[in-house]
């Protein structure tokens, strides 16, 4: 990619982001995340430990963001569910990044698709019903 040409497609992402429906913004976190854990298990191969620890606490961030934004008034049990689960991931983000193994980064990036591909769908559900 030209570098000249570089800030402008940040400036569209960041637009991007912040005119999204909430929805969007959702599953362009869960991209984020999922995205962020390749480029560690990236940077992990190549012996890149500081890399491999950037990309691992960007990941983090998404996840810890998902924690705090559980509503579990009215989500309820499922989402003290989801907070299991979103906690379990952080967990194997620290057994990857201590232990500087991929496979917790494979297990973590494999629930985040998991999730992304049900929230798709259920956001596509609300659209058609007028929710969202």
């Amino acid at each position: 990619m030209n570098v000249a040409y570089q800030p402008h497609v940040e400036t569209y992402k960041r637009n991007q982001f912040f005119t999204a429906d909430r929805g969007t913004v959702l599953l362009m976190l869960y991209q984020g995340a999922i995205d962020f854990l390749t480029k560690a298990k990236e940077r992990m191969s190549e012996g890149d430990a500081g890399g491999k620890g950037n990309f691992i606490s960007k990941a983090h961030a998404i996840i810890s963001e998902f924690i705090t934004s559980l509503n579990h008034d009215v989500g309820g049990e499922v989402s003290r569910n989801l907070e299991d689960l979103y906690r379990f991931m952080l967990d194997q983000l620290m057994e990857a990044h201590v232990g500087n193994n991929a496979k917790p980064l494979d297990n973590v990036i494999g629930l985040l698709a998991g999730l992304q591909q049900t929230w798709e769908q259920a956001i596509v559900k609300a659209r058609r019903e007028g929710v969202l």
